[in-house]
């Protein structure tokens, strides 16, 4: 038995560090900052590093990390990359129940980073977009949890009856949309939202799915979805959620970051990590800023996630602030 099942994307990572410039683009509604190269020119690469990716693959890792016993869901493609792969997490004691393709080359994106620290993703999903249910041994989903990433087409039809597997196995559902399904609206996610247990999203994908709302009411909106936690992220402003009709603000430490893959998969694992634990939601929160704020100070998804004990000794050294308000 395990106690979670990661499904979502699996891709080899290489981060390209370059010379860029910020601009920025206002319009009447928005504005927006861009990653600007020379047009025509040949740019040389600082430095190259390959790693892996993935939600389904960084949320795995996280959880392992951090003392529970989990098994990754996804579908690799053929030749080294998928080895690559599967061998990371073999290293981090996350065991593969996925697919081999025999057809598609394995998920592979381009990172590149600006000056502000964040990261601009050139994503090929490849394989990942090709999960078929019928693939999949059902004899091998023994877990007390599934945790949903994003993932589209195929793979999307796939997770869709996988939540509806896990209401009927007593599975607990978390679940992490990405941008492009949130803008597909709830009438998209209902079935999967239906059975969501937890649901981790960032504001903007909140937004795209509960309206634009004071946060305190998007969360309750969201909660109308179907999902009995929420858990709203906002970047350098930290997170919030509800609990005992009480509006949780966790404050992020005010630290420069180094590159920001994969923040996003170290909060929401780690949040669900102090659930299952039986952590407090306050204290999940912590938990969960904590393990991301590690994240950002090192190069890749997986490089600076802790263990549990480390991060333990992390929060005891220096546990994030959360406010407490009535909604």
């Amino acid at each position: 038995m395990y106690d979670v099942i990661t499904v979502g994307s699996s891709t080899i990572d290489v981060f390209a560090r370059v010379e860029s410039e910020l601009i920025k683009i206002k319009t009447i509604h928005h504005e927006h900052e861009l990653i600007a190269y020379p047009c025509g020119s040949k740019i040389l690469i600082k430095s190259l590093d390959f790693l892996t990716g993935g939600g389904g693959t960084n949320t795995a890792v996280a959880l392992s990390k951090l003392g529970l016993k989990v098994a990754y869901l996804g579908k690799t493609g053929h030749g080294s990359n998928s080895n690559l792969i599967i061998k990371k997490l073999e290293d981090e004691k996350v065991e593969f129940i996925g697919v081999k393709s025999s057809d598609h080359h394995s998920g592979y994106s381009i990172i590149l980073d600006s000056l502000e620290g964040d990261r601009t993703i050139l994503a090929y999903k490849g394989s990942n977009n090709y999960l078929d249910y019928n693939e999949i041994n059902l004899k091998k989903l023994k877990t007390k949890w599934f945790y949903f990433s994003s993932m589209v087409d195929k793979s999307f039809e796939t997770i869709e009856k996988l939540a509806v597997f896990a209401k009927e196995n007593d599975i607990k559902i978390a679940f992490n949309p990405s941008n492009y399904l949130a803008d597909k609206g709830y009438l998209f996610l209902k079935e999967i939202l239906a059975r969501t247990d937890v649901l981790i999203l960032n504001k903007e994908e909140a937004i795209l799915l509960g309206g634009k709302l004071e946060i305190n009411d998007l969360i309750k909106r969201l909660m109308e979805l179907g999902p009995k936690q929420v858990l709203i992220t906002d970047g350098k402003r930290g997170a919030y959620s509800i609990h005992n009709n009480n509006l949780l603000h966790v404050l992020p430490n005010d630290i420069k970051p180094i590159e920001t893959t994969g923040a996003g998969d170290a909060f929401a694992s780690t949040f669900l990590a102090g659930i299952i634990k039986d952590k407090t939601v306050h204290e999940s929160m912590q938990m969960a800023l904590k393990n991301a704020e590690s994240v950002i100070m090192h190069p890749g998804a997986k490089n600076g996630l802790l263990t549990y004990k480390e991060l333990m000794a992390e929060l005891k050294k220096n546990s994030p602030k959360i406010t407490k308000s009535k909604p």
